[in-house]
């Protein structure tokens, strides 16, 4: 199973200790601009010491991206991956208009742009070897994502918000009911806090989610997922009854290589950040020997 048998007692040497010096192929970083519609997504590659090609996560942040697991991304490279980190169309500094559906395009760009050789040379990563991994809003977007790309070596989700699935309206709901439906969605959107999204507002975003229910359905992806190597991670934030119910999904489509691990933290995984790199680290080590 994909993480399995992650414990304390075997705490990854990649949280603990840093990469052996090469120089000629030393870590690094670089910023730059991915092409998204007309926009250039703000972009950051933590790029792993050796000569590579590195296999690469792309690391997918949550709504509106308070919380970033840029400490992930340093474990992560300090295991040998490269990890690709992007803000969405119309997030903390990006420009354009921020939509769930923007999302999804900008993370089938991001894939596009690893693939791209010129770029997987210059980044020293391996565009046939990508895994998306996703927190919160970025969980649904790393299974959305995947599920329409048989590339994606493998997925990890970690708090996946089931939003799109809380936005299904029934069919011939009534106008007045439906109005006041649409309201309470753009009213939950609203309290997690939009300041740092441009061009969008509660009531567009929820808008957009419900034209896509269906689409986004976080359990909706199970079968295109089943064939891969899927991390769920969840904690005590709520989330854990969908996440449960997507992992049940994918079993039931034959999926052996899926594997539920719960933390018990907050959505931010505060007190248990050691525990939640442990996990990922377990999952990624699985599917490198893949």
């Amino acid at each position: 199973m994909l993480g399995a048998g992650i414990s304390a007692a075997q705490t990854p040497v990649a949280i603990t200790t840093d990469p052996a010096v090469d120089k000629a192929n030393p870590p690094a970083m670089q910023s730059f601009q991915i092409p998204s519609h007309g926009a250039g997504l703000n972009a950051l590659m933590y790029i792993a010491p050796g000569a590579g090609p590195h296999p690469v996560v792309i690391l997918l942040h949550g709504f509106p991206g308070n919380e970033k697991n840029l400490d992930l991304a340093q474990a992560i490279r300090r295991a040998g991956w490269d990890v690709l980190y992007f803000d969405y169309r119309g997030s903390w500094g990006t420009p354009g208009d921020f939509s769930f559906t923007h999302c999804m395009e900008d993370t089938q760009a991001a894939v596009a742009f690893v693939r791209d050789p010129a770029n997987a040379t210059k980044l020293r990563a391996d565009p046939k070897q990508i895994v998306l991994i996703g927190h919160s809003m970025g969980g649904m977007i790393a299974a959305y994502t995947a599920a329409h790309d048989p590339g994606i070596q493998a997925v990890g989700l970690i708090s996946a918000a089931n939003m799109a699935d809380r936005a299904k309206l029934p069919a011939g709901i009534p106008a007045e009911a439906r109005a006041k439906a649409m309201a309470a969605i753009a009213k939950g959107l609203a309290a997690e806090g939009i300041a740092p999204l441009a061009g969008c507002t509660p009531e567009s975003l929820a808008a957009d989610l419900v034209a896509h229910a269906e689409e986004y359905s976080l359990v909706g992806q199970a079968s295109k997922l089943a064939s891969r190597p899927v991390l769920v991670v969840t904690s005590d934030d709520g989330l854990a009854p969908a996440n449960d119910t997507l992992v049940a999904a994918m079993q039931a489509a034959g999926d052996q290589e899926v594997n539920a691990v719960h933390i018990a933290t907050d959505h931010s995984y505060s007190g248990k950040r050691i525990e939640l790199e442990e996990t990922v680290l377990g999952g990624l080590a699985y599917v490198g020997k893949k």
